[in-house]
């Protein structure tokens, strides 16, 4: 008997819009209005977009590379190459040229898919150098109106062009095998340049029908995609499963309207990296520091018996009488009217993948009511293996693996999986692929191992985690993850290997520890200035210090200091997917790495950024080296 998922996505479509043609499949605000797509809307703008595509030149094994912002003509796109057998390359809209260069020519790409103008200008200026670069296709014409370059094109255009054809859309589709590759996903890359993974329809759709066995998506449920549709979590919810299961995908209007976009859609579905929870945690503890006096002492009357409960439940306790009132009291008070202010009022499936989470924002949301799970998985195993099953949350682990997928521990500590949903291989890097891929056994690179009760331990990256001069074993993930539970804190790189003690490199979130300096009337210009400040060096220190008091003593932090900028993923510093490339912040940092063990107070620093394409910036501060 054939399984649910040996089929393909572009089929997935077909079967929706004969099945529920009028049922609304995608939303998109526009000017203020949620826009209505339905199933049957949606497979007429991917036929004709197919067609027109295929009168281009396009067809099997062709790879069409999609840059911009989530949008549904990026969906549509999607659909339409993967029908004629063709494969997707999705980018992040924030890729600078040089980024975009080594992708296209990496890829032989004929045909990108643009967002608007910021992103074809990136395009038109590198198009010299990519001679097999031959159509770029835009969906926004705002500011390309007057443009005449040859092989522009907007997205209508190459839709009514293919119309004639567009009833040829099924039989094409029809051609197209669930084991052929339908996606390219660029990996994170914080060890270099990223690799191209590429995925069957298979790998994806066995990946969402697992998911969904173990946390079910309903036909009825809303989703909100205001993650790039480039990172692979995005593919796994807004496409995948969505295809599969038949819910609805909603497409804010902007990244500023997101919360309120998501609070007006009340969605039953949420997926987003551990970066998006901190954010929120971060923003509800600001506003409560910032609300009445009343509502202040409200949270912090009440808030604690949630976590109370969220404590009890997570160690497998059955709350008492009395803290079952008080919670009920909670629920009424104030843990409802919280999380329709989020916009989870509806909210029944929440997950967070991509990165470990720290513990505290766990428990943070856990006692507001969400039932948050960690998800783990890696691009190469088309996004997950494993996933907290309800009922069996906890801080340390990422649950349990899905069905299908086999995970055992390596000799060394390392994580090897099997499934259905592991990658084809990488584009055009056969080496890569034979070192990633043993016998069919993913490597993860990440050490773990299983706990007594089966659920999957990970402590970090094989290659990260750390030892002190004395021998003492530390993930610096886990720390960073303590630290980036401050709302004050947004970026940090914990550093240790063979030294004598843990000290760590503390960016702050300007945002939230500037609205502190106003409410003290603390002046300050710039990020550099507010970071230098003695009363800001105070108020992590003593962030940290409460910490501290939660770790061991051999592994807390004895000394940090304040970078003078963020760290950004266009210096070469973060990912695209904001995880720290340790190698660059070790190399660009190394005065201040030393200086924060050589026992001085204050380091005079001058740091490089030197960028692909030759060009080159300073940036030079005096930085505090502070003791916890």
């Amino acid at each position: 008997m054939s399984k649910p998922y040996e089929t393909t996505l572009p089929r997935l479509l077909l079967d929706q819009a004969a099945r529920h043609g009028a049922r609304t499949a995608l939303r998109e605000k526009q000017w203020g209005v949620w826009q209505a797509f339905s199933w049957a809307d949606c497979l007429a703008a991917t036929a004709e977009f197919a067609a027109g595509l295929r009168a281009l030149g396009l067809g099997r094994g062709d790879i069409v590379v999609l840059i911009g912002d989530n949008r549904p003509e990026w969906l549509w796109a999607e659909l339409a190459i993967q029908g004629l057998g063709g494969m997707a390359l999705g980018l992040y809209q924030d890729a600078p040229a040089q980024e975009i260069h080594y992708i296209l020519e990496l890829a032989q790409a004929k045909v990108v898919v643009a967002e608007d103008q910021e992103q074809v200008d990136k395009l038109l200026s590198l198009r010299s150098r990519l001679p097999g670069l031959r159509h770029i296709v835009y969906h926004d014409p705002k500011g390309l109106a007057g443009c005449r370059e040859q092989g522009l094109a907007s997205f209508d255009s190459v839709r009514e062009a293919g119309r004639p054809r567009a009833g040829e859309f099924a039989a094409w589709v029809a051609e197209v095998r669930p084991g052929d590759p339908c996606l390219i996903a660029t990996t994170s890359g914080t060890t270099g340049r990223p690799k191209l993974a590429m995925l069957s329809h298979r790998n994806m759709l066995s990946m969402a029908w697992n998911l969904g066995q173990a946390d079910p998506k309903r036909p009825g449920d809303e989703f909100v995609s205001f993650l790039p549709l480039a990172w692979m979590g995005e593919q796994m919810m807004a496409v995948a499963s969505a295809l599969l299961f038949g819910f609805t995908v909603n497409f804010p209007e902007e990244p500023d309207t997101v919360q309120q976009d998501i609070r007006e859609i009340g969605p039953h579905l949420i997926f987003s990296p551990p970066r998006v929870w901190e954010n929120l945690a971060a923003t509800v503890q600001v506003r409560i520091m910032e609300t009445t006096p009343f509502k202040r002492l409200l949270y912090n009357t009440v808030f604690p018996w949630a976590q109370a409960r969220a404590d009890a439940v997570f160690a497998g306790r059955r709350p008492g009488p009395w803290a079952a009132l008080k919670h009920g009291l909670a629920q009424w008070l104030l843990l409802r009217a919280l999380r329709d202010r989020l916009g989870f009022s509806r909210l029944r499936s929440a997950s967070t993948g991509g990165a470990a989470l720290g513990p505290d924002t766990f428990r943070f949301f856990h006692a507001l009511g969400v039932n948050l799970k960690q998800i783990y998985g890696q691009t190469e195993i088309a996004g997950i293996s494993c996933i907290h099953r309800d009922g069996a949350v906890d801080f340390d682990s990422v649950g349990e693996p899905i069905p299908e997928t086999e995970i055992r521990i390596a000799p060394d500590g390392e994580i090897l999986s099997r499934s259905p949903a592991v990658f084809l291989g990488y584009y055009r890097n056969e080496q890569a692929t034979r070192e990633t891929l043993d016998d069919g056994w993913l490597r993860s690179g990440d050490a773990g191992f299983f706990n007594d009760k089966g659920q999957l331990v990970v402590i970090d990256r094989v290659k990260d985690v750390m030892h002190l001069a004395d021998g003492t074993r530390f993930s610096p993930q886990f720390l960073e993850n303590k630290l980036k539970f401050s709302p004050y804190v947004r970026e940090a790189v914990v550093l240790g290997q063979g030294r004598e003690a843990v000290t760590a490199i503390v960016c702050i979130d300007a945002g939230i520890v500037g609205r502190w300096a106003e409410s003290r009337m603390i002046t300050y210009t710039t990020y550099q200035d507010l970071a230098a400040k003695d009363e800001v060096l105070e108020l992590v220190r003593g962030a940290i210090a409460a910490i501290n008091a939660t770790l061991p003593q051999a592994v807390r932090i004895a000394r940090f200091a304040l970078l003078f900028k963020e760290l950004d993923a266009d210096d070469g510093e973060l990912t695209r997917t904001r995880k720290v490339r340790r190698s660059v912040v070790a190399e660009r940092y190394a005065a201040l790495v030393e200086a924060l063990y050589a026992g001085s107070g204050s380091v005079a620093l001058t740091a490089c950024i030197r960028y692909q394409d030759g060009s080159s910036r300073e940036m030079c501060g005096t930085l505090k080296l502070m003791d916890v």
